[in-house]
């Protein structure tokens, strides 16, 4: 049936009337990744099609949506054209494309396969990413060569408690804006360790400064980086590298001059960050080309209070493949995600508050949420809680976000 003259759906879409459900070929970027994604269920009985309940959601997440409920709420207010961009399949010419229920929405996401999802998601914003920088690139080449940022980090979902007590923990491999490149869930924190090179493995790494904290900073994880993704890292260090540490804190770091001083303010601190950076030879740890000393001075604006860091690293780029200024946007970008990501989904997608913990739902729900945050940065908004509300006002929007119109 027609949508309504009342519908949000664009004129545009109109044209879609009387039209066959698209071909695989013919099926938008996002949907042919989905559609690759094994479906958990028998052959039998199946009313919806795995890709189309899954865009469904993903619409729905960037339209502001926090649960399977909601989800499933928005999948009812939809109009017909909308399902069809979605996906939806057309049982009965005589009957209108059926939305997913909030059940069939739960035992999707939970029992989806959460590395597919993973894969399908992060290659859809990585090329969504590399055209938008191709489209963006002008003819005058950089006076200096660029190096792709890269962190790992990992996140619990504290609302997400398993049956053994532990929260779902994630690692993700995030783009300096933001952008998750690929994510996995790990049993335990400490699993970090052995989740680092599947996390990478697939992702093309060559020339890029690849950045983690001091549980990741591994022998094996930078000789991986560098023999065999041909990239690039910086390491912070800590007490489970107490020699190395112990080295790297010792040098005469007085003696050495400042080469960048950074200050931020934000959510009610305000913070400046010295860097100094010092070539030493034969350190014990693999393609070492420079330490670093990264000196934080954090003032809370509320209180007064001030706290005094000092950090240490390691970085396999030589003195003459980096600037300070690269160093320390490099050094300021890891540091960023608890503000670019971490933050943004516990606050304004509630992702802490969240009690879905039920199979894969969990990570689904958070792959989600990194889609709708890539899509919306990649497409210019830094704003997220805005963009939300903008995709919310009209169920079009989303739709035209991800590429499905």
């Amino acid at each position: 049936m027609p949508a309504a003259p009342s519908s949000p759906i664009l004129a545009g879409l109109g044209q879609l009337a009387g039209r066959d459900p698209a071909c695989p070929d013919e099926l938008p970027a996002l949907l042919a990744r989905l559609s690759r994604l094994p479906d958990p269920r028998r052959r039998r009985g199946r009313r919806h099609p795995l890709p189309y309940v899954l865009t469904v959601a993903a619409c729905a997440v960037l339209a502001g949506a926090q649960s399977l409920t909601a989800i499933a709420e928005w999948a009812a207010d939809a109009p017909d054209l909308l399902l069809l961009r979605c996906g939806a399949a057309l049982r009965d010419p005589d009957r209108p494309y059926r939305a997913p229920s909030e059940a069939t929405v739960r035992r999707m996401l939970q029992r989806v396969d959460g590395d597919a999802l993973d894969v399908a998601i992060g290659g859809w914003l990585t090329a969504r990413a590399a055209a938008s920088h191709a489209g963006g690139q002008d003819n005058d080449p950089p006076a200096h060569q660029v190096r792709a940022a890269v962190a790992v980090d990992g996140k619990s979902l504290r609302g997400a408690i398993r049956a053994d007590g532990r929260c779902v923990h994630l690692i993700s491999a995030l783009r300096s804006d933001g952008i998750v490149l690929a994510q996995r869930e790990v049993d335990a924190k400490s699993n970090e360790i052995t989740a680092f090179r599947p996390l990478l493995d697939s992702l093309d790494l060559a020339g890029a400064v690849v950045t983690f904290d001091a549980l990741l900073t591994q022998t094996d994880h930078a000789k991986f980086l560098v023999e065999e993704k041909d990239a690039h890292y910086i390491a912070v260090l800590k007490a489970n590298h107490p020699t190395l540490h112990t080295l790297v804190k010792d040098l005469p770091w007085k003696e050495v001059p400042l080469m960048d001083r950074t200050r931020t303010a934000a959510h009610g601190r305000d913070e400046i960050r010295r860097l100094k950076a010092v070539t030493v030879p034969r350190l014990p740890f693999p393609h070492v080309g420079q330490a670093l000393q990264i000196v934080r001075r954090r003032r809370t604006v509320r209180t007064g209070k001030v706290t005094l860091e000092r950090v240490y690293a390691v970085i396999s780029l030589p003195v003459h493949q980096a600037t300070a200024a690269d160093l320390a946007e490099h050094v300021r970008g890891h540091w960023a995600i608890e503000n670019r990501e971490h933050h943004v989904r516990d606050v304004t997608f509630g992702e802490d508050a969240s009690r879905v913990r039920t199979g894969s739902a969990p990570r689904a729900m958070a792959s989600l949420r990194n889609l709708a945050i890539g899509a919306l940065r990649l497409a210019g908004r830094d704003n997220i809680a805005e963009g939300l509300r903008h995709h919310g006002r009209d169920m079009a929007r989303p739709l035209a976000t991800l590429g499905l119109t």
